[in-house]
């Protein structure tokens, strides 16, 4: 929500000014003196500020106005600064918009081209930001990406630049990392990006994933198994860490392996050294692990599902992968990768990047698949990729319950930030919303 700081002396202007803009869903902040304004200006994002020339009472020279205006400038060079005078301030006003300030309006003041000036002034800077901002990240972006295989990874967030960047960096040393994230949120790809990034980039890279494997056969498909350890062996069997050896050994689902697999993997971490099942012969192994859990795997060290020495072996780097609904930027570029060919509504648009896709990229992938299938030419709209099921299983909240973050973040997308029709969605007063906005850390 649009941010507007309203300077003035006089408690009339300041509210009839701040009614003006509520009305118009704007958020408004008040001062009534240059120091109170500038407290603003440096601890708030704002987005436009209306400031008078004239702060002390019988002061008409608008000498005020100007130090004020050339303070904020210095605080926050980009921020547009409309300026409220009298016809005695005219010609200080007209020096100052050639001195950067944004506009200057005669008091009194017409609503109309008050509240004009002040959407097309809002909407210049979110452009020249936006733009600054997606030419820096593009940058940014394309200089990482020169020198880094990202193994085929499709992304185009902050978030996930910042998981990659960590991937990249941590495939330097030998530390055991950690991946954390939901189910289909990537993290087999980002241990792929650990590997092919180091310096075992040419050694075997196995991959096995423990949330797949019975209990009875996690230990013999990691640590192997002689010829009649169990029911069914009726051959040698090689192990996962011998076959990783002396390249990289990747553990999905970790958080399913049972405390026996534990322990065996908690040695041969510290050591290198283990047995196969049915053998009393210690084999001596070097293998850097890189393990991946959708779990909360300090709740299961309390439960005593998890060991919590082993946590900590596995634990040395953690990297957080979001949900793809944290990720809203990744996923018209991800819908691109899987259908390279074809061309989306913008309802199809809208819809796809409000879903808030609790299968991550995964349940995208398989709506791509859908959609390509069930209409293999023409344009692609939103039920073509069956979100309208998707929309009735995810309907907003019923009003007067209290909602979850997840919620007021996907009916903030849906309105576009505008505070008086979310909170109307939800039942509640602006400033009730307001409240949960900052309880949850959800911008506004």
């Amino acid at each position: 929500m649009d941010k507007i700081l309203i300077i003035d002396d006089n408690p009339a202007v300041l509210q009839s000014l701040s009614l003006l803009f509520e009305l118009h869903d704007y958020q408004v902040v008040e001062a009534s003196t240059p120091f109170e304004a500038e407290q603003v200006v440096r601890y708030q994002r704002i987005d436009l500020v209306i400031q008078d020339m004239n702060f002390s009472a019988d002061t008409t020279s608008g000498e005020e106005g100007k130090a004020l205006f050339f303070k904020l400038r210095a605080i926050n060079p980009c921020l547009p600064i409309i300026l409220l005078t009298a016809w005695t301030e005219l010609e200080m006003a007209i020096s100052l918009v050639k001195a950067g300030a944004a506009d200057y309006l005669a008091k009194p003041w017409d609503d109309e081209k008050l509240l004009v000036s002040v959407a097309n002034l809002i909407a210049l800077g979110k452009a020249s930001e936006d733009s600054k901002q997606l030419q820096r990240q593009e940058q940014e972006r394309a200089q990482f990406n020169e020198g880094a295989q990202l193994c085929g990874l499709i992304y185009k967030s902050v978030a996930m630049q910042r998981a990659v960047e960590m991937a990249v960096q941590v495939a330097k040393s030998d530390v055991a990392v950690l991946v954390t994230g939901a189910n289909g949120s990537g993290k087999e790809k980002v241990a792929e990006i650990i590997q092919a990034n180091s310096r075992l980039a040419n050694k075997p890279f196995i991959k096995v994933n423990a949330g797949a494997l019975p209990d009875n056969l996690i230990e013999a498909e990691l640590f192997g198994a002689e010829a009649g350890a169990y029911t069914g062996a009726n051959k040698q069997r090689i192990g996962r860490f011998e076959a990783a050896d002396g390249g990289t050994l990747f553990l999905d689902e970790i958080g399913n392996l049972p405390l026996s697999g534990q322990m065996k993997l908690l040695r041969v971490l510290q050591t290198g050294e283990f047995e196969r099942l049915g053998s009393v012969e210690t084999r001596k192994v070097n293998v850097r692990v890189i393990s991946a859990t959708n779990a909360q795997l300090l709740n299961d060290i309390a439960a005593g599902r998890f060991r919590e020495d082993l946590y900590y072996r596995l634990n040395v780097i953690e990297i957080q992968l979001p949900n793809l609904s944290q990720r809203v930027d990744d996923i018209l570029p991800l819908v691109q990768h899987f259908l390279p060919t074809r061309v989306l509504t913008l309802s199809a648009e809208k819809s796809l990047c409000a879903h808030s896709w609790p299968g991550n990229v995964r349940e995208l992938e398989n709506a791509c698949k859908r959609a390509g299938v069930l209409k293999p030419t023409g344009e692609l709209d939103a039920a073509d990729f069956g979100l309208t099921t998707i929309a009735a299983k995810s309907a907003p909240p019923v009003q007067g319950r209290e909602p979850s973050k997840q919620e007021l973040q996907q009916a903030m997308r849906q309105c576009e930030g505008v505070i008086a029709k979310v909170a109307r969605q939800f039942g509640m007063s602006r400033q009730a919303l307001y409240r949960r906005l900052q309880k949850y850390g959800i911008e506004y």
